[in-house]
Formats: structure tokens, C-alpha cells, sequence
């Protein structure tokens, strides 16, 4: 066998990491924490309305498969492009300022939508969006890290989880009671975003975190120290960009009734919920890429499945929770699996990396994917979707046979991400800090 250069040994070295520990609070415990994630709820809930909203109405309007597609990546070019600039303007404006005028400039963007329903808008207008709800995601995270203490980092982290994630599924489910034509669903987007403000910044003090950004890897050490990781997040991204981006083009185009089509695009979330933590219990106790391998190759079967399914099949919306629930967790797999590999020093700096690889891949994927549905029909939906998950299984079963696992006694605790986060997201859970105190425990002379 090959020496794997997954099998990065971590540096016992005192790691950066230990600057995610902020010495004075800005947002206060208690009540204050659970108002902050009420904002963000709130914030979740009008992002996966608008989400689920624009899915039926590039349909409804026209804009052709191919066109559909340009339009909801472009949230995710948005989303990639945030972070840097946002970072940079919180150390001027401060992040109260910043957070209360991303929420308005998202608001604003959502009705646009109703005012100039032309494709060049929405695109524009979804990138915008895509650019503020990274720097919310910024401003929120930053001060659940600065509120959270090395004890309660992990309970802050499941809670920030189930809560981007629930409210993602609330906000898609709304389209299943109300009409999506006219302007009703638009406005209530809007609004929810913009009631966002009040319970976070009543919260948080007018003092908040500097936000560091982390030195990012090249992609050719990223490549050199985890090519499991780079590829299989790239081909991830691709895969949660098809779902999110595409899932409502392909239910409304093959005219699925209200009902059908909010659960259709909801079920994945839902089975993101329920998943997530069976599967990351199990990655912990088995050879993680083992469990990455068999995952992703689930994900292929169910997407066949589907392929060759009648639309209106009831196994369609049982396909769909499973296809989320694995999907959605190897974006965790494969994030986790990083960490177990990275120094302990470069652990922030390579997830940063990977999450910029993953939003590459998001805004990709539904480009690529709806050529071929505008070519071929709707059910390249899930060919697509069986495509980039089996890259994965092609790729780690490669790596399975050419290169050692790493052993299960250096194997970190499995961390669950919602599919959308920053790199400060990561920050919420102590793992490389932990790795390296392990470390320095192993150098101790008997």
C-alpha cells in the first residue's frame, strides 16, 4: 500500500485555533442566546421561503430550464463571494451596523422579485441575497462563539444546526397553504427577514468579536494533505446545489400539486435531521471513508431509483428523504474528516478552504445539471444527482485501494454542520484545540 497523504500526523504544536476562545462576551447568556437563535430562525425561514418560492415561479414564468438554472446558482456565487468582503467591513462598521443592513439590503432583494420579473433581476437580485445571508451567517456565528464556553460549545453548535435547518424546511413547507402566483409570498419573505434584526440585536451588546479569517490552503496543499476531502466536498456542493437549486424547477415542471411539491423539496431536510447524527455516530466507530464510501454509493442507488420512477410514484417523496439524508451528512463526513487530518495549527485554515471548494461546486452544479434537464427532461434531475455522487464513490473507492485508513484511535468526534455555514461555524466545536492538547499529552515523557 501507498502512504495516504490523508494521514496528515497533526503538529503538537500550540494551535491557532485557540484564538476561537474570545475573553469578553458580547452577546449575553440566557434568554439573550435563545433570542439570537429566535433572529435566526426567523432569518431561516423567509431564506428557505424564497428559496422554495423563485423554484416554482422561474417555471411559472417562462424562463426556460437552462435559464432556471443560471438564476438559483446564483444565490450560491453570492453566498461565495460574502465572507472575505464582510469580514473586512465588520472591523469598520461594526457588526450590529453590518447585521442590520445585510437584512435590509436581503429584504429589499426578495421584493425586487415581484417588481421585475425578468431573469437578469432575479439573477442579480439572488446574488445579493446570496452575498448578505453569508454575512449574517458571519455576524450570527461570530457571536454564538464569542457566547459559547468550551463546555457548551457542542449543545450551541447541535442547536445552530437544527435550528438552519428546521427553519430552512418551515419556510419551504409555507408554499404547500399559500398561493405562489402574485405577491403575497415575496412580501412574507421579506418581512421575515427584516423581523430578523430585532431579537439579534437586542441580544448582542454594541461591543462584538473581532472576526479573524483564517489562513487559507492552496488547493494544491488542501489536495496533497486530504484529496478525499477536496474532491469529495467539490462533488458535494455540486450535489446540495442541484437539490436546493433545482429541486422546485424539476417538482414544478412535472406539475406536482402544492402539497406534493412543499413536501418534495421539505423531506430532504427532514431527513437531514434525522440522519445526520445515526450517521456520524457510526463514522465515529467505523473507518470514516469507509462510511463516506457507502453513504455516497446509498445516495447513487436512491437517485436510480428515482430516475426510473413514474413522477407521481409516492416512493418519489421517500426517495427524497433519503437522497437528503445522506446527502446533507456527507457535507459533515467530509468536513469532519478534514479535521481528523489537518495540524492541529491549519485545521481552521483547511476547512475554510474545503467550505470555498463546496460553494464552487454549488454554484456549478445546477448550471451543468439544468442544461442537460433543458436537454434531455426533468428526470436528469436525478441522473445529475446520481452522476456527482457516484464521482464520490468512484473517487474514495479509489483511495480505499491505493491508500492506508487512518487508524480509529486518531479519528476526532463526528461534527454536524447545517449545509450552508462559514468557516466560524466550525470554530463552534473544540475539536482541534482538543487534538492538540492530545497531542502534547502523547510528547509527555512517562
Amino acid at each position: 500500500m501507498n502512504s495516504d497523504p490523508d494521514e496528515h500526523v497533526p503538529d503538537p504544536a500550540l494551535s491557532g485555533d485557540e484564538e476561537m476562545l474570545a475573553p469578553q462576551p458580547a452577546v449575553r447568556g440566557g434568554m439573550a442566546l435563545w433570542a439570537l437563535f429566535l433572529g435566526f430562525g426567523m432569518l431561516m425561514v423567509g431564506n428557505g421561503l424564497n428559496l422554495a418560492v423563485l423554484g416554482v415561479r422561474v417555471v411559472d414564468e417562462g424562463f426556460g430550464v437552462r435559464t432556471s438554472g443560471y438564476v438559483m446558482s446564483s444565490y450560491f456565487a453570492g453566498f461565495l463571494i460574502g465572507p472575505t468582503i464582510i469580514s473586512r467591513l465588520l472591523s469598520t462598521v461594526g457588526h450590529i451596523r453590518v447585521f442590520a443592513g445585510l437584512a435590509s439590503l436581503a429584504s429589499g432583494a426578495v421584493l425586487i422579485h415581484s417588481i421585475s420579473v425578468v431573469p437578469i433581476t432575479w439573477a442579480l437580485m439572488r446574488l445579493v441575497f446570496g452575498f448578505c445571508m453569508a454575512g449574517l451567517f458571519i455576524v450570527l456565528e461570530s457571536w454564538l462563539n464569542d457566547a459559547s464556553t468550551p463546555t457548551t460549545r457542542g449543545r450551541t453548535l447541535a442547536v445552530y444546526m437544527v435550528v438552519s435547518m428546521g427553519g430552512l424546511a418551515i419556510g419551504q413547507l409555507i408554499i404547500a397553504f399559500v398561493d405562489t402566483a402574485g405577491y403575497t409570498l415575496f412580501i412574507l419573505a421579506s418581512v421575515l427577514v427584516s423581523l430578523a434584526v430585532v431579537p439579534v440585536t437586542l441580544a448582542a451588546t454594541t461591543e462584538a468579536p473581532p472576526v479573524r479569517e483564517a489562513e487559507r490552503l492552496g488547493l494544491s496543499e488542501l489536495y496533497r494533505t486530504v484529496p478525499t476531502g477536496l474532491v469529495g466536498m467539490l462533488f458535494t456542493g455540486m450535489s446540495i446545489g442541484v437539490l436546493f437549486g433545482l429541486g422546485a424547477v424539476y417538482a414544478a415542471g412535472v406539475g406536482f400539486s402544492p402539497g406534493r411539491l412543499a413536501a418534495f423539496l421539505v423531506l430532504p431536510t427532514v431527513g437531514s435531521l434525522l440522519m445526520q447524527w445515526p450517521i456520524g455516530l457510526i463514522s465515529d466507530r467505523l473507518p470514516r471513508r469507509g462510511v463516506i464510501f457507502v453513504v455516497a454509493l446509498g445516495a447513487v442507488a436512491v437517485c436510480g431509483v428515482m430516475a426510473v420512477l413514474p413522477s407521481r410514484s409516492p416512493l418519489i417523496l421517500v426517495g427524497m428523504f433519503l437522497l437528503g439524508g445522506m446527502t446533507f451528512p456527507l457535507y459533515s463526513l467530509l468536513l469532519t474528516y478534514t479535521l481528523d487530518r489537518s495540524a492541529p495549527g491549519k485545521a481552521i485554515g483547511a476547512s475554510s478552504s474545503l467550505l470555498r471548494v463546496n460553494g464552487a461546486g454549488a454554484v456549478i452544479g445546477p448550471v451543468i445539471a439544468s442544461s442537460f434537464m433543458g436537454s434531455t427532461g426533468p428526470t436528469a434531475f436525478f441522473w445529475a444527482l446520481a452522476v456527482t455522487h457516484g464521482v464520490i464513490v468512484a473517487y474514495v473507492g479509489y483511495r480505499i485501494v491505493s491508500a492506508d485508513a487512518l487508524p480509529l484511535e486518531r479519528q476526532g468526534k463526528f461534527v454536524a454542520l447545517p449545509a450552508r455555514s462559514t468557516e466560524l461555524a466550525i470554530r463552534l466545536t473544540a475539536r482541534p484545540l482538543k487534538a492538540s492538547r492530545a497531542a502534547l499529552r502523547r510528547k509527555k515523557p512517562d
